[in-house]
């Protein structure tokens, strides 16, 4: 069964975006590559027992294992040791990423307290956008009672745009609420 997001591109959106940006080939057209999600734990350097649940978390939210992330360089500061876990990824593509980025833009976005859009400054200039959020409670999967530690997390929406209008033209058409006036 395809993603609903993944149907509703495939039938509307494409000829939508090919009218308005002004694109003869349809192969052209801006799409999803794929959604990174990244969750970055600096505790975990007194204690890596906390990236555990920081992982089973992650893997609910996205529906797929994540990969532990690892510091590259020591840095005496921090207390960070090169090869120490210091956060966890995943990298969502196809199918999984339409249902995953339809979940945030349906149901975690709104669940937001004080929710007035997300900016429109943070698109990288090729066509990628991240959006930080400050807890992972927004998505229903996540068990309110279980979690002890609250993490925020990194989403970055890579598409094949090739700048800054043509992705935000194809995620006001996935339906992403951008601020108004920002």
């Amino acid at each position: 069964m395809a993603a609903r997001l993944r149907e509703k591109y495939d039938k509307e959106i494409k000829q939508a975006l090919k009218k308005e940006l002004g694109l003869e080939n349809s192969m052209a057209v801006p799409r999803l590559e794929k959604v990174v999600i990244n969750m970055g734990l600096g505790e975990a350097t007194q204690n890596t027992k906390l990236l555990d649940p920081l992982v089973a978390d992650l893997a609910q939210i996205a529906g797929q294992k994540p990969v532990t992330t690892k510091a590259k360089k020591s840095i005496a500061a921090f207390k960070v040791r090169a090869g120490m876990s210091i956060g966890a990824m995943v990298t969502l593509r196809q199918d999984k990423a339409y249902e995953f980025l339809d979940r945030l833009i349906s149901t975690a976005l709104p669940r937001v307290r004080d929710f007035r859009g997300v900016s429109t400054k943070s698109f990288d200039g090729r066509g990628n956008y991240t959006l930080g959020l400050r807890d992972q409670l927004i998505f229903p999967e996540i068990d309110y009672s279980k979690v002890e530690k609250l993490k925020g997390m990194n989403i970055t929406i890579v598409t094949t745009a090739k700048d800054d209008n043509q992705a935000r033209a194809l995620l006001k058409h996935f339906g992403m609420p951008f601020r108004v006036g920002a």
